[in-house]
């Protein structure tokens, strides 16, 4: 049954003192050979010739630990059917450390240094594991995805590995089992007023080219009002996902999405990615937006609350979204608001990269294993377990829908949720909802999966949108270039400074307090705080990599 946890001053003063104690793991990889030592005596429960697409059942009752991620919208509850159906399938008990959305990032941190860590813990993205590699106390997953056949049958199935090699750390292992996406599943783009294009006999626009062009077309019909107001602003991130998207379309991570090291395909080397002519062009056109007034300035600073209020109010006529806003919020109030409106979200607007997705988005979010798993003599079985709930089939339509004919019915690949039950506005006025009084599609354990089961949920709106993202190309991923944990150390003294420097001349070019004429001052003052350095470092790593691992 699900417990909720607290943090013990032991446990902050421990995780304190955690970088100190680091030490360095042993060197070796490979991805599925697997450290098979001594897991003859780790069988407990464990399935003897489990595989995939089979159902997976404890042989005894089994109880694991669970670091669980507790949204606010649908709060863990001990009575949902989620913990009861899952008990009953898989003969496993998941007993839920609970820790509040908002610190989940920090409190993961404090119990992993304290070593009071659940044996699992999700809800980490690529990246959040690298702090915990040096200590040892998060394990090598790469070394035991022998016994986790739905996981490798997807790997090899979709085509994962490249991502999969992205990350590996300088020991050649990966310490993440990250969610698998069979297809990209793209987040957010531009949404436009059609009732107001369809007025002014303007079509939906398809490059950003085009959206100037509409953007020009509204300012001369409501020269008193912006185009565009967005959202999605909070610090450090000002305009965090339209950075993203428009970043996006010119090759170039920006935003939620970037980091200071991308891959130069062309070069065949890491450059310093808010340095990069990409970067600047980027730049140059959301200038243009501005300074012609066709985007609102408060863009980049106001709230959601505010950007949305505009919209609404026909102050803007335009503002980024993604599919459950789209429908949820800005559709549904418009329409109570303003008689005859419709607004819809566009696939991401083309730009000079051309029909393209960045590469790795095809990994999400997943789970870290404690090392203290290891120890117990059930740990066959707890991957048997992970490897049915996370990646076979079943078990990510158990987590996604729940319970055939109890909450939803299914036929034809069709799904639909039994009556009386809603799910993110699908039926507002339903008594049940089936993340929070059931427990199902809950992001603890639902996501990723096949393109099948990801879309099986999509709203019109969304499955339009994701049809027409899914047939762009994907980036190539980036290299793998694991920096070693002295590295790793003098890595992150730089990259903070640096991206903070970043962030903040790209709210000051973008709002035209700094000319673009100083673009080669402001590359100045990145290497005075030591861009190149960095650089070196991450190729440095890169070419020990490549040399080691072939």
């Amino acid at each position: 049954m699900p417990n909720t946890g607290k943090l013990s001053r032991r446990q902050i003063l421990a995780a304190a003192g955690f970088a100190g104690l680091a030490t360095p793991t042993g060197c070796g990889g490979g991805d599925d050979g697997g450290d098979t030592k001594d897991l003859a005596e780790k069988q407990h429960g464990a399935m003897k010739d489990y595989r995939a697409g089979q159902q997976f059942k404890a042989t005894t009752a089994l109880s694991f630990t669970l670091l669980h991620n507790n949204m606010p919208n649908y709060p863990l509850k001990p009575d949902w059917l989620f913990w009861k159906e899952l008990a009953r399938r898989t003969g496993v008990t998941l007993k839920a450390t609970t820790v509040p959305s908002s610190d989940y990032d920090k409190k993961r941190s404090l119990l992993i240094g304290a070593g009071d860590a659940p044996l699992l813990i999700p809800k980490t993205y690529p990246g959040q594991e690298a702090p915990f590699v040096s200590s040892g106390s998060v394990l090598p997953v790469s070394d035991y995805v022998h016994l986790m056949p739905n996981f490798r049958d997807k790997v090899r199935r979709w085509a994962l590995q490249p991502e999969l090699d992205s990350l590996r750390q300088s020991d050649g292992k990966y310490y993440l089992l990250p969610g698998l996406h069979e297809k990209v599943k793209s987040g957010y783009s531009l949404s436009l007023r059609t009732d107001v294009l369809d007025r002014l006999g303007l079509a939906l626009p398809t490059t950003w080219d085009e959206v100037y062009t509409v953007f020009r077309a509204i300012r001369a019909e409501y020269p008193d009002r912006y185009p565009f107001s967005d959202r999605w602003s909070n610090p450090p991130h000002s305009a965090g996902a339209l950075l993203g998207y428009l970043g996006q379309a010119y090759g170039v991570r920006a935003g939620w999405s970037y980091l200071n090291t991308s891959w130069d395909r062309r070069k065949g080397e890491y450059v310093f990615t808010g340095a990069t002519d990409a970067y600047r062009q980027m730049l140059e056109f959301l200038r243009k937006l501005v300074d012609e007034k066709l985007m609102d300035p408060e863009s980049f600073t106001q709230t959601d609350d505010e950007a949305t209020e505009k919209l609404l109010a026909e102050k803007s006529f335009a503002i980024s979204a993604n599919p459950q806003e789209l429908v949820q919020n800005y559709r549904y109030n418009l329409r109570r608001q303003v008689k005859g409106s419709a607004i819809e979200m566009v696939p991401v607007p083309l730009g000079p990269a051309g029909p393209v997705v960045l590469g790795g988005a095809r990994l999400e979010n997943g789970l870290m294993i404690s090392r203290e798993a290891l120890k117990g003599d059930s740990f066959v079985a707890l991957m048997q377990f992970v490897d049915w709930l996370w990646y076979s089939d079943e078990g990510q339509r158990f987590a996604k829908w729940g319970v055939r004919d109890v909450t939803y019915t299914e036929s034809g690949g069709r799904y639909e949720l039994e009556d009386g039950i809603d799910l993110m506005g699908s039926d507002p006025g339903a008594p049940k909802n089936l993340q929070r009084d059931y427990g199902f599609s809950n992001g603890v354990f639902s996501y990723g999966g096949s393109w099948a089961l990801v879309s099986s949920s999509f709203t019109p709106d969304e499955k339009k949108f994701q049809d027409a993202m899914s047939r762009r190309r994907q980036l190539p991923v980036d290299p793998a270039h694991p920096l070693q944990s002295v590295e790793q150390e003098q890595a992150t003294l730089w990259d903070t400074p640096l991206r903070d420097h970043v962030f903040q001349n790209t709210l000051r070019f973008a709002l035209g307090k700094r000319p673009l004429s100083e673009w080669d001052d402001y590359v100045a003052e990145l290497k005075a705080k030591n861009m190149d350095r960095l650089i070196d470092l991450h190729n440095k790593a890169y070419a020990r990599f490549k040399k080691e691992n072939g």
